[in-house]
């Protein structure tokens, strides 16, 4: 499932937006949680413009440069409860990056290996921290559960390579 028009089309449901709005709140706000790069939102908008889900109206502001303005359609908002709907009931069964690596520490001393999951374990505890310093979004916000998700993740990753460092020590 790709999450990335639910994002562009929720973003819209607030308010119309010209692209560089989109981009910017994205960047600025989500990205933790969204690695969108301004060409994907870009091609998104147009891809959803040509589906009939957003209305492009160009904008002029004084002597700035014309911009496009882009509005949600009541197409585009059927679109977004559609996705929302399956991004909530979707699940998926992911390899977590560094599994395939654990099938094969074997081939490593076991020393080697506990260093190296102790080198991860801090970039986990980094990452925690960062999260840590997040503002909360407001009472009954959406993305206070979708940090709050991230954060329960790394928490259980942490607590798992913690386990695993002792036991593959006291082995």
């Amino acid at each position: 499932m790709d999450e990335r028009e639910l994002l562009v089309l929720g973003l819209l449901m607030a308010q119309s937006q010209h692209g560089y709005q989109i981009n910017d709140f994205i960047e600025r706000n989500l990205g933790q949680v969204s690695d969108m790069k301004k060409a994907t939102a870009y091609s998104i908008l147009k891809r959803l413009d040509k589906a009939g889900y957003v209305d492009v109206s160009v904008e002029q502001e004084g002597n700035r440069p014309p911009r496009q303005m882009y509005s949600i359609t009541g197409t585009g908002q059927e679109k977004f409860f559609e996705l929302l709907r399956n991004s909530l009931v979707h699940v998926e069964n992911v390899t977590p990056t560094g599994d395939i690596g654990l099938m094969f520490i074997d081939h490593l001393p076991k020393e080697v290996v506990c260093d190296l999951l102790e080198m991860k374990l801090k970039k986990i505890q980094v990452m925690l921290h960062t999260y840590s310093l997040i503002p909360d979004h407001g009472k009954g916000s959406g993305v206070n559960l979708s940090f709050r998700h991230r954060i329960a993740l790394l928490k259980c990753d942490h607590d798992w390579l913690e386990q695993t460092i002792l036991e593959l020590r006291n082995q």
